[in-house]
């Protein structure tokens, strides 16, 4: 088994990995995931950084992976509560509510299945797939401000409660993960750089190893002179 994913409802995604050796690099999406183990969900939150992760080797895990801002409708807390960490599910929602989608995990002929359920309840403001879209395009953090008709300071908390940090942060992750899904169809780093909106090659380089700690050609399996 690899790892696999599907389109869900809503933007989502619901994915299934098995657990490899070793430690996993998980990179900045922009999303919030609920991940099954077989015994447990945990909340995925918004990341900063790579998430260094190392499960049991004997484990498949299946996660559902909401579009940007979307989580929280559903998890029913801000996402800067979950910043740069993996929370049990069982610490946010209640005793019955935990106990209801566990057994639902545990009796499902297939745990996408009810992934998918909840993904359809994801139901993000007008207001906020807005800013993701703004965000998307890659639009200056002044022009998504004027679009939301809002301050910056007002931006600002309206991005950490949906998205977990701020409107610059999240442009600059979903930047970064155009640009490294164009490296792995094979352009050359120059070319993803100018695609992708950054200053050069260089100013690539360093927002990947600042967002990730190592560099595009480690992510992608090749060196920046190769074109395929």
């Amino acid at each position: 088994m690899t790892y696999a994913e599907r389109p869900s409802a809503h933007g989502a995604v619901v994915w299934t990995s098995p657990v490899q050796p070793g430690v996993r690099r998980v990179l900045p999406d922009g999303c919030m995931d609920l991940i099954w183990d077989g015994n447990d969900v945990m909340i995925a939150g918004p990341d900063t950084e790579a998430f260094l992760y190392e499960g049991r080797a004997d484990a498949t895990l299946t996660g559902l992976r909401f579009a940007p801002g979307a989580a929280p409708t559903v998890v029913g807390a801000p996402a800067d509560a979950f910043l740069n960490a993996r929370v049990p599910l069982d610490a946010v929602w209640s005793r019955a509510d935990v106990t209801r989608l566990y057994d639902e995990l545990h009796e499902a002929e297939r745990v996408g299945a009810v992934f998918d359920a909840l993904a359809r309840r994801a139901d993000p403001d007008l207001l906020t797939r807005a800013i993701a879209g703004a965000a998307r395009r890659g639009d200056p953090v002044a022009t998504i401000a004027d679009g939301a008709g809002m301050s910056a300071r007002q931006l600002q908390r309206r991005c950490r409660a949906a998205f977990g940090y701020g409107a610059k942060t999240l442009t600059r992750i979903l930047r970064m993960g155009r640009a490294l899904d164009l490296a792995r169809s094979g352009a050359e780093f120059a070319r993803v750089a100018a695609d992708a909106g950054y200053a050069d090659q260089a100013h690539f380089t360093r927002e990947v190893k600042d967002l990730t700690g190592v560099a595009p050609g480690q992510l992608v399996g090749r060196s920046a002179a190769r074109s395929t």
